[in-house]
């Protein structure tokens, strides 16, 4: 099954990312809350250093208000800490005022040296129902202003949410010649379109393959009305073994203590539980046969414990690149991978699936860190 060629030209590494689980979300079995694997800022940053010594090259830091850490605070402290890996921080839309927003980002990317990358967020408040409509005029009134922040002089703005005349803007030029790259993940036509106009990489949650070769074609056709052509991103979780039979057997042992009602509580606590991306995942589980195999190496137990991505690729070495190289011929670019414990998964895939790939990290492909500070491509069995 084919995409391209409507993901970036002249790209054949991609960015294989971990996961920061920042909002209490890392388990030994799931759904049973764990005291050594709670979402401290020691557990975290030791997350992060396994993610940047098992050489992955982006890390997600997530955004959640009910528990965990508070993202672009955990960053600028994760950024003394490593020199290699990039940075993706979550930004809820709203919850910062844009030009402060504005000035937090370029901070960092100036702390990391360009070693940032932002995840557009548009999810309602704690206590906030807001319509969908407006939740993504929010997004794209604030995505408009930062653009403005960090490639003028003066920002001026007039829009529905937000209005500004004549602020300097000295303060909020970033690192990175335009600002960091922007990752966006949405289903509804609003998202699209906010995506294929300003955002640089479309994320996606796993589903069967025609249905995400289907996404991909929907948002490209937005982006190319607007005269651009986007990357494409996979978020999903990873169980990676010597044998087939020893990863679902570790699938099912980190559900084997699951209470049905606890994993429920689990996924209803979050903000976005009720949106159309949530609702796909749970109908991927829907799908699935008796061992929760939505189709071939695509597990979705791990969505009865949490909201948000809710499947894994379970197999083996051999299966799992072939999965990831299904992935990138379809035009996918960029994979943010987790597991169940953090750190142990990313020792299971490091050592195993990493030097099988060629890995590079999206912002210096596309030139936006300045020429000073170059990153070549890892090859195939590299390690930094």
């Amino acid at each position: 099954m084919s995409v391209v060629p409507i993901t970036s030209p002249d790209l054949d590494a991609v960015e294989v990312s971990w996961f920061a689980a920042l909002c209490s979300d890392d388990y030994q079995f799931l759904g049973v809350p764990d005291g050594n694997l709670r979402s401290s800022w020691e557990h975290c940053a030791d997350i992060v250093r396994e993610a940047e010594t098992q050489g992955f090259r982006n890390i997600l830091c997530p955004s959640s208000y009910q528990v965990g850490q508070d993202t672009l605070t955990f960053v600028a402290a994760a950024s003394q800490i490593t020199n290699r890996i990039n940075f993706l921080a979550a930004v809820r839309c709203g919850e910062l005022q844009p030009i402060m927003l504005a000035r937090t980002i370029a901070t960092l990317d100036h702390m990391l040296k360009g070693r940032l990358t932002v995840n557009i967020i548009s999810s309602d408040f704690p206590g906030e129902q807001a319509d969908s409509a407006y939740r993504y005029q929010r997004s794209r009134e604030v995505v408009e202003i930062l653009k403005q922040a960090w490639t003028q002089d003066e920002i001026n703005y007039e829009g529905q949410i937000y209005n500004f005349s004549g602020l300097t803007t000295d303060p909020a030029r970033p690192y990175q010649t335009g600002g960091p790259l922007l990752y966006f993940g949405g289903y509804s036509p609003a998202a699209l379109e906010l995506c294929g106009q300003h955002c640089d990489v479309y994320l996606m949650w796993p589903e069967k393959k025609e249905d995400l070769a289907d996404r991909m074609r929907a948002v490209n056709a937005v982006a190319e009305r607007h005269g651009r052509t986007l990357d494409y991103g996979l978020r999903v979780h990873v169980i990676v073994r010597d044998t087939e039979q020893e990863a679902r057997e570790y699938a099912d042992y980190i559900v084997s203590k699951l209470d049905d009602e606890q994993g429920r509580a689990i996924r209803e606590r979050a903000l976005d539980a009720k949106s159309l991306g949530v609702s796909r995942q749970a109908r991927n589980r829907e799908i699935a046969d008796d061992k929760g195999y939505v189709e071939p190496n695509l597990w979705t137990g791990v969505g009865r414990a949490r909201s948000g991505c809710g499947a894994a690729l379970v197999g083996s070495t051999d299966q799992v690149l072939s999965k990831l190289e299904d992935y990138r011929k379809m035009g996918m670019r960029a994979f943010i991978l987790s597991g169940y414990p953090h750190i142990d998964e990313a020792r299971h895939f490091g050592t195993r699936v990493m030097p099988e790939l060629k890995t590079c990290s999206l912002p210096h492909v596309y030139g936006r860190v300045p020429a000073e500070t170059p990153a070549t491509p890892l090859g195939v069995g590299e390690r930094k």
